[in-house]
């Protein structure tokens, strides 16, 4: 089963924000990785605005809806409104993408690093999928790789989980008996999800090498991919970089 291959851009957007004009143009860039075989767009805005703005998402799920592929928005949706960033919901609400995944990160994280604990958050968290899915949005939960926290995102209503690989491509840099051991840890999670009905999605630090293991995994359906992506883009050209990973999810 072909895996689709989501392509995160926001560290163009991090390029972009280094000066004060539109250089990279993010819907340029979102166009190339879509010609060069992605089949979704990824874009995380956080309230610092540290990457993705808030004006980038209306113009993202404009270009993703013309090329007739999916739009993903994550976020952390208990993060209040701040200055010019409206907060995570109504960002979806007005861009209506095809998938929103949430993802419980902060400002004092570098990158998301940790999935819901559904012990502590299902109470806030299940009105705000079901307002989501109102929507016509499908909903992912950024998570780690727990049985019973997945078995949760079942009783939460959402579609889909995301299975946080950061442990999985620390573990491949280390060898490939850690990667293993790791990766059948996830193996297990995704049987488990795909048991209840859920999809599985997947994305953290997946790269070209370690991406050849892990595409093996059961129920795999999509990948999202940035900071790998765009590291590899400096030495191999941006769309020639989205078809390597393109090819690997085919």
């Amino acid at each position: 089963m072909a895996i689709a291959l989501s392509v995160n851009l926001n560290k163009v957007a991090l390029v972009r924000n280094s000066r004060e004009d539109n250089n990279p143009d993010i819907t340029h860039f979102a166009k190339l990785a879509i010609g060069a075989g992605a089949k979704g767009l990824t874009a995380h805005p956080r309230p610092d605005q540290r990457h993705i703005r808030p004006d980038d998402i209306p113009a993202l799920a404009r270009v993703a809806k013309y090329s007739g592929v999916e739009f993903n928005v994550e976020g952390n949706p208990f993060a209040a409104a701040r200055g010019s960033y409206p907060g995570l919901l109504e960002l979806v609400e007005n861009a209506v993408p095809n998938q929103c995944t949430l993802v419980p990160d902060s400002d004092k994280q570098l990158t998301s690093d940790h999935g819901f604990h559904l012990d502590k958050d299902f109470e806030r968290l299940g009105p705000i999928v079901e307002r989501l899915k109102s929507q016509g949005v499908r909903v992912s939960l950024f998570m780690d790789p727990d049985l019973d926290q997945i078995s949760k995102v079942k009783t939460i209503g959402a579609d889909r989980i995301e299975l946080y690989t950061g442990p999985f491509a620390m573990a491949f840099h280390r060898s490939r008996h850690a990667a293993d051991a790791v990766f059948e840890t996830h193996a297990q999670a995704a049987r488990h999800a795909q048991s209840l009905g859920l999809g599985v999605n997947a994305g953290h630090d997946l790269n070209l090498k370690n991406l050849t293991v892990y595409r093996h995994l059961p129920a795999l359906q999509e990948v999202s991919i940035g900071h790998a992506l765009t590291a590899d883009a400096l030495e191999m050209g941006f769309s020639p970089a989205v078809s390597a990973y393109a090819k690997l999810c085919e």
